[in-house]
């Protein structure tokens, strides 16, 4: 039973002919314990094995009938036949873990006809949280000609309704059968499945005609926090009565009063080789009867209130989320998600500390997963070593990840389109390094065309502002300004206050190459955007930001150095220091370049001779980048 709770909770991490073999061997001494069956099926699916999955997922059911292993509650029919919907659900499930989309929504939408046929209103719940956590994922029109069909609760809205209209009207009719059965852990997946399409969907009428008619053409976070509370708000419904934890903010913070260390060095450390750390952490207060998952619903509350914040563009919310699903989450969750969590540290960590600190993390993080879990940390380095190696002007090395990162988006091991996005945008990143205008802004433009299609307008942003720095690094301003406006568009409809500063800054860098009479309409942009940027934005967007406003300093005829030098020398001193925490020696030798101009005009040879050294050595560096570089045995 112990290892039948571990495969279930870490999947792959198990050696495939390993657990097998424990598994033939119960089959053997206990035929009636139909789990075998179902634990054949999960040590098949995790390893890849689809025809082994197949195989055991109908044996499962051809024993047990379904009725091991399911809280569904019992159907008003009670035969056999009754639990062929429950097949049906496995099936489909295993269908789009397998990157089998048509056929997943193919055998789901017969799960639905047949849980309506034999009134089994708790399978229809979950088949359509099924569905609705399908046509979140695959995000595209794959859906439409299937919820069309005879027996898809859509049909009756007619053709012209979009995939997205569609699936709120999913969402809202699973959470309102889920909360008449009282399935509570489906009313909390609804939730956090409510609060995902607030975040990446802008919020349009399902009729749109009218002169009342509403056009709230924003997204919400007020409705995104309210989805997520109300998930965390599930933990109350299995409390004991003993237990003094009764809210989701005391439960999650219960684990401060065992704090022993301070929180950054329980969470990727390298202090304890033994990887225990990690575990070091337990509620004081968790009641005993909550189970496992619950748990790991509320758990993934969490790692989505991170993820929402990391888009939102909150720093510092995103890591404090992350770090509560780290140390109190992780005994809970799959290995999956507590690399997933690992991963968004890490990330934060390079952005606000340097590389050094990352790779160490990476390191300690790579030592504790395997398997599928580590491809989610074999993108984050493969992003870290591709962002070193552009700053460093390695562009040989840029290029070898970016081969790396197209093998991986490969379709021959199934279609991820987020994969398909990142390995584009780092091509076309490489191209613009590389000065290659015309091919970058081909790529950027093809990319753009594919998260049109796909509706991943949240990604569309971050493509707009890479064409607009093609532009603005190719000497084409004026063709600039209409894509660092349009990002804005977006950024402003999705709340993604931090991309919208990014977006300010590089509209107001745009301005500035227009000509000095521009210089105080920039240098506005710039004012209007540090806020946010020096609050949230990482040591690369500080410095860029500071680097600017210098720049619209210098560049303004009104402006003396001599009256205010330390308006300019400041920014560019904290600029200079943080590019070169990140190795960026291309912004680091402009950042010296503008403060040796400035020490001329002032008249202070000494300090313009050591800014002047500071910029020969970071262009040498760009110009001659390392061949031994230490970080090449990370490919």
């Amino acid at each position: 039973m112990e290892q039948a709770d571990a495969i279930e909770k870490h999947g792959s991490s198990f050696s495939f002919n390993a657990f097998e073999l424990i598994l033939r061997q119960i089959k053997k001494l206990a035929p009636e314990l139909h789990r075998v069956h179902y634990l054949h099926y999960l040590n098949s699916l995790y390893h890849d094995d689809y025809f082994a999955a197949v195989e055991n997922l109908h044996s499962y059911f051809d024993y047990s009938a379904g009725i091991e292993g399911f809280d569904f509650i019992p159907p008003s029919v009670s035969n056999n036949s009754a639990r062929y919907e429950i097949a049906l659900l496995c099936l489909g499930m295993m269908h789009f873990y397998f990157g089998h989309p048509k056929q997943a929504l193919l055998v789901l939408t017969e799960a639905v006809r047949i849980s309506q046929v034999q009134s089994n209103d708790s399978c229809l719940a979950y088949t359509l949280a099924a569905i609705c956590n399908l046509s979140s994922e695959i995000g595209s029109s794959i859906t439409a000609g299937i919820l069309g069909t005879s027996y898809s609760p859509m049909t009756s809205m007619g053709s012209s309704v979009s995939v997205a209209q569609q699936l709120f009207v999913l969402l809202k009719e699973s959470l309102k059968r889920a909360e008449s059965l009282k399935l509570k852990r489906l009313i909390a997946s609804n939730h956090l499945a409510m609060a995902k399409f607030d975040l990446m969907h802008v919020q349009r009428p399902l009729l749109s005609f009218g002169p009342k008619a509403s056009m709230k053409l924003k997204t919400c976070p007020v409705n995104v926090c309210k989805e997520l509370r109300l998930c965390s708000h599930l933990i109350s419904e299995f409390a004991s009565e003993t237990s003094t934890v009764t809210t989701d903010g005391a439960f999650s913070t219960a684990w401060l009063k065992n704090l022993t260390k301070p929180m950054g060095s329980l969470v990727l450390t390298q202090d304890n080789e033994s990887g225990e750390n990690f575990h070091a952490l337990q509620f004081s207060a968790q009641p005993s009867s909550i189970p496992r998952s619950v748990l790991q619903l509320l758990g993934s509350s969490y790692l989505l209130r991170a993820s929402a914040w990391e888009t939102y563009g909150s720093a510092p919310l995103a890591r404090i989320n992350a770090l509560v699903y780290a140390t109190c989450f992780a005994d809970s969750s799959s290995s999956s998600d507590t690399a997933l969590v690992h991963a968004k540290l890490i990330q934060h960590l390079a952005a606000f500390h340097g590389y050094k600190e990352a790779f160490s993390a990476l390191k300690v993080a790579e030592g504790r997963f395997l398997s599928v879990s580590r491809s989610v940390l074999l993108l984050v380095k493969l992003q870290l070593l591709h962002e070193r190696a552009l700053h460093r002007g390695h562009l040989k090395l840029a290029q070898q990840v970016c081969d790396e990162l197209g093998v991986i988006a490969s379709s021959v091991k199934g279609v991820d389109m987020e994969l398909k996005r990142e390995a584009s945008l780092r091509h076309a990143r490489t191209l613009l390094a590389a000065k290659q205008f015309s091919e970058a802004a081909a790529v950027a433009h093809s990319l753009f065309c594919m998260c049109y299609k796909f509706n991943m307008q949240v990604e569309n942003a971050t493509v707009l502002l890479l064409l607009a720095e093609i532009h603005k690094k190719s000497g084409n301003a004026v063709l600039g300004l209409p894509y660092a406006l349009a990002s804005l568009s977006f950024c402003q409809s999705f709340n993604l206050d931090l991309l919208k500063a990014s977006a300010t800054l590089t509209l107001a860098e745009l301005w500035l190459s227009l000509g000095s009479n521009h210089a105080k309409r920039a240098l506005a942009l710039i004012h209007g955007a540090l806020p946010m940027i020096l609050g949230h934005g990482g040591l690369e967007l500080r410095a860029r930001a500071q680097i600017a406003e210098s720049k619209c300093y210098l560049s303004d005829p009104s402006y003396s150095v001599f009256g205010d030098p330390e308006v300019v020398l400041d920014p560019l001193r904290q600029a200079s220091d943080e590019l070169q925490v990140l190795e960026y020696h291309e912004l680091a030798a402009e950042a010296f370049y503008l403060m040796a101009i400035v020490f001329d005009k002032l008249g202070k040879p000494e300090d313009r001779e050591e800014a002047a050294a500071s910029f020969k050595k970071h262009v040498m560096a760009l110009e001659n980048p390392e061949d031994e570089d230490p970080l090449l045995s990370l490919l």
